[in-house]
């Protein structure tokens, strides 16, 4: 038995363009597709990771409560303050190059709780 969002419904409107199966509103004010804010006890877990990365290292940046904009906007403030490139992905910050405690002093700088994970 098929459900109501498989079976088809309302692609697109002449008032309102797009719209998102899963809620039927337009696409601009869809609500289904934001996610939620992770939840995360605040603190901020710093590590060096290079698994299945050819050997190189990474910084990896866990545990931080915030959406998915913000943690963009952070990923590009601290890839800036480091002179590499990263990115971020499953709430991940990703660091390239072994950048702990330069990635550490900039989040203590903007407030946050940071602890270093790992080895």
């Amino acid at each position: 038995m098929k459900n109501n969002l498989s079976s088809g419904g309302l692609v697109y409107s002449t008032d309102a363009g797009r719209m998102c199966p899963a809620c039927r509103q337009p696409v601009a004010q869809c609500v289904c597709r934001q996610a939620a804010v992770p939840a995360g006890d605040g603190v901020a877990r710093v590590s060096r990771e290079t698994k299945g990365r050819g050997g190189k290292a990474v910084t990896l940046v866990k545990g931080l409560a915030l959406d998915a904009a913000a943690l963009t906007l952070l990923g590009k403030q601290l890839k800036a303050s480091c002179g590499t490139g990263g990115t971020v992905k499953d709430g991940v910050i990703e660091i390239q190059g072994e950048h702990i405690e330069r990635v550490m002093a900039a989040l203590k700088a903007q407030g946050h709780t940071v602890k270093r994970a790992g080895g």
